[in-house]
């Protein structure tokens, strides 16, 4: 949705003025899927995509520079917008890999799932996904979805976990991406009996408006460096509504070989939640471009 920010998205689409904005539409110079090459020798085009969030920008970024470091030919399309438009893009093969999160992958292609653990979301990611599509190895960096109030909201109503959020919520505003109610307004009803006074699309603001007041809980997602900066207290989410959101490749089958899956789980199998969160810090905090962390990322994992 993990994972899944006004001025940030502002400064990062500014860095790809020529592949992710500029005034045109990332999806309408998307080619269509090209004769699939499968055998470890033959060398495909492998399109890169990345939902509209900077860290999916940065993971896709990270894809992208591995690959090209394996002599694979990518087109990288930074920024292109939610599940919502990236899944049907991958789906027909304008996109080749898109950095997903297990959890709300699934929550995506089946609203019915009650699976939580890495195992079984990626069993029943297996046979939900269409056959066109495959989850690699999932790595073990986490970017899950979160409810998050300020300390004092926390002191305040002895607030540690959802379960405790859910005797008060109805005194409570609560926002996040425009799409947050849709995907878990009826998820948290179920789960906790949980219902709110409001709802609001805050987007890529969500940690500003719950220190400013204009919400009281807000989705932020655990990797957020603005959570430390503004002093903010995510709660336990112990009956795991969310579930796992761990972080893997989601590939267009016919469009990779060997050479291309083996190096995704390369980079899976390096990847932690900690790292996300540095990596994070670095774009949101310090104003670094995602090309540029990617690349010393990869270049400290001697995967460059």
């Amino acid at each position: 949705m993990k994972r899944i920010l006004t001025s940030a998205v502002v400064a990062l689409t500014a860095a790809f003025t020529l592949s992710a904005c500029g005034g045109s539409d990332p999806l309408s110079t998307a080619a269509p899927a090209e004769t699939p090459a499968t055998s470890v020798g033959a060398s495909p085009k492998v399109v890169v995509g990345s939902f509209n969030f900077p860290e999916s920008i940065l993971l896709g970024s990270i894809y992208a520079q591995a690959l090209q470091a394996k002599g694979i030919t990518v087109e990288e399309k930074p920024n292109i917008g939610t599940r919502e438009v990236v899944y049907d893009q991958i789906k027909s093969g304008g996109l080749t890999v898109v950095p997903e999160y297990i959890g709300s992958l699934l929550a995506f292609v089946d609203k019915t799932s009650t699976v939580k653990t890495k195992d079984d979301i990626v069993s029943a990611l297996g046979s939900k996904l269409p056959s066109e599509l495959q989850v690699l190895t999932p790595s073990e960096a986490q970017d899950n979805n979160s409810l998050t109030v300020t300390k004092e909201t926390a002191t305040k109503d002895k607030l540690t976990t959802v379960e405790d959020l859910a005797k008060v919520s109805k005194n409570y505003v609560v926002g996040g991406p425009p799409e947050f109610k849709e995907r878990q307004e009826q998820n948290f009803k179920d789960v906790y009996g949980m219902e709110f006074k409001e709802w609001k699309p805050t987007g890529d603001t969500t940690a500003d408006a719950i220190k400013s007041g204009t919400i009281q809980v807000g989705n932020v997602f655990t990797t957020d460096p603005k959570i430390v900066l503004n002093d903010l207290v995510s709660l336990q989410d112990t009956k795991n509504a969310f579930g796992s959101d761990n972080v893997t490749p989601l590939v267009y089958k016919a469009g990779v070989n060997d050479t291309v899956t083996s190096t995704l789980n390369e980079v899976s199998a390096k990847l932690t939640t900690e790292t996300l969160l540095s990596l994070m810090k670095r774009i949101s905090v310090d104003k670094d471009d995602p090309p540029v962390v990617a690349k010393d990322w990869l270049t400290q994992n001697g995967l460059l």
